[in-house]
C-alpha cells in the first residue's frame, strides 16, 4: 500500500508543536514519519531523549519511523553497525543512510535482531545497490529512499530520478521520495528553499507533486520533507488517488447529464491503439449509445481539452477524448472543458492502457 509521509526535526521545533503536527497528519492518514539524526547537535543525552519523545507520541498513531543517519553518527554515538540497539532503545522502525559502507556492512545490518529497516540514497546511480545485494542482504528488510535538495536548481533532473528509482524497483524495493509544502518555512538545514526530490517539482503545488511521483509508479511513499505544512495541503494530499491518475477538469460550458456522467462518473482507460491527436476513451459509446448527445461548444480543439462526441458522429458518439495537440471541429465534438493548467503536465504522461478519472473543479 502506498503511503503519504510528513518530517519531524525535534532540534527546529519545541516537542508541543512537533505533537500536534503529528496528530494533525494522523488525521489525514498520514503514516510515515522522516527525521533527521545527521543534523542534531549538542548534548547525545537530550538528542536521544528528544527523539524518543517524539517518536513515542509517533507510534501512539501508529506512525512508522525512519531516521537519517551518517557514518559520523555511528562514531559520535559510539554505534557499531552490528549493534543497531540504539536506534531500536529510540523507537525508530529503521535507519536511513545518508551516505554508505562498503556493501557487507549494510547487508549485516539487514540482520540486526530488532527488525530495524535500512533505507539506501536512491537518489545515487552508481553500482552502490547492486554492490549490497551481492553481499546477500535480507532484501524485504531494505528500503530506498531519495534525497531532498534546499538549495534551488540543485535538486534531480527527471532522467536521474526514474533511473536512481528503477535500480531499486528492479529488485523490488520500496522507494520513497520528498516534495515541498510552500506553507513551511524550515528543513533540517539553514537554506531552506523548498525541500524536494525533483527539481521541477519545487514552485508547483503538494498534490500535483505527489501525483506526478505516484504516476512514475516507482514512487510507493511520498513525504513533506520540510514543516510545518498547513492543513490544507495535508488535506489535499489526503484526497489524492495514489493508485490512478486523476485529472482535474475546469468546465467550459454547461453540459449534459449524459456527459456529467461520461465524464465524471466513468472509469477511462487510454485506448492501446494510440493516436496522436487525442487519449482515447471509447467505453463509454457503449454504454450511453442510446443516449442523445446534442452538438454545443463545438469550436475548435486546442491541446488540453476535454472532448465528448456528439450525436453528429453515431458510431462514435459518447466517446471521451483529451486532445493531445490542437485541430479543427468539423462540429462532431463537444468541447467540455480542459484539463486544469496545474494538471497540463500529466497529459503527455498518460500510457496506453492506462486507468484515469476526470474530477470537475
Amino acid at each position: 500500500m502506498r503511503k503519504l509521509g510528513i518530517s519531524v526535526y525535534p532540534e527546529h521545533a519545541e516537542l508541543e508543536e512537533n505533537k500536534k503536527y503529528i496528530e494533525l497528519a494522523a488525521k489525514y492518514g498520514f503514516s510515515r514519519i522522516f527525521t533527521c539524526l545527521l543534523s542534531a547537535e549538542g548534548d547525545k543525552e537530550k538528542i536521544k531523549q528528544d527523539f524518543k519523545d517524539m517518536i513515542l507520541h509517533a507510534k501512539k498513531y501508529n506512525f512508522e519511523v525512519i531516521a537519517d543517519v551518517v557514518p559520523n553518527i555511528f562514531h559520535e554515538f559510539g554505534i557499531s553497525y552490528g549493534d543497531l540497539s540504539f536506534f531500536h532503545e529510540m523507537g525508530v522502525d529503521g535507519i536511513r543512510l545518508d551516505e554508505g559502507f562498503s556493501g557487507n556492512e549494510e547487508s549485516l545490518m539487514t540482520f540486526n535482531p530488532y527488525n530495524l529497516m535500512i533505507e539506501l540514497n536512491a537518489s545515487q546511480v552508481t553500482g552502490y545497490l547492486d554492490n549490497i545485494i551481492s553481499y546477500h542482504p535480507d532484501k524485504h528488510m531494505l528500503l530506498g529512499c531519495h534525497n531532498f535538495y534546499p538549495k534551488k536548481r540543485s535538486g534531480l533532473s527527471r532522467k536521474q530520478f526514474i533511473r536512481g528509482s528503477e535500480q531499486f524497483k528492479k529488485y523490488g524495493i520500496r522507494v520513497a521520495a520528498f516534495i515541498s509544502s510552500h506553507s513551511a518555512s524550515f528543513g533540517p538545514w539553514p537554506v531552506s528553499e523548498g525541500l524536494c526530490s525533483l527539481e521541477e517539482h519545487r514552485f508547483l503545488p503538494v498534490d500535483v507533486q505527489a501525483k506526478d511521483l505516484f504516476n512514475t509508479n516507482l514512487v510507493d511513499d511520498v513525504i513533506i520533507a520540510n514543516c510545518f505544512a498547513s492543513e490544507e495541503e495535508l488535506k489535499k494530499l489526503s484526497e489524492i488517488n495514489k493508485a490512478l491518475m486523476v485529472l482535474d477538469v475546469e468546465l467550459e460550458t454547461e453540459i449534459s447529464e449524459t456527459e456529467e456522467k461520461i465524464a465524471f462518473e466513468e472509469l477511462h482507460f487510454f485506448r492501446g491503439d494510440v493516436s496522436e491527436y487525442t487519449v482515447r476513451s471509447t467505453l463509454p459509446r457503449v454504454k450511453y449509445k442510446e443516449y442523445e448527445i446534442k452538438p454545443n461548444n463545438t469550436r475548435s480543439v486546442k491541446k488540453g481539452d476535454v472532448l465528448i462526441e456528439n450525436s453528429n458522429y453515431s458510431r462514435y458518439k459518447g466517446e471521451l477524448h483529451i486532445a493531445l495537440k490542437d485541430f479543427e471541429n468539423e462540429g462532431n465534438t463537444n468541447v467540455i472543458g480542459r484539463v486544469s493548467s496545474s494538471n497540463f503536465r500529466f497529459i503527455d504522461q498518460i500510457q496506453p492502457w492506462q486507468k484515469f478519472r476526470l474530477k470537475k473543479i
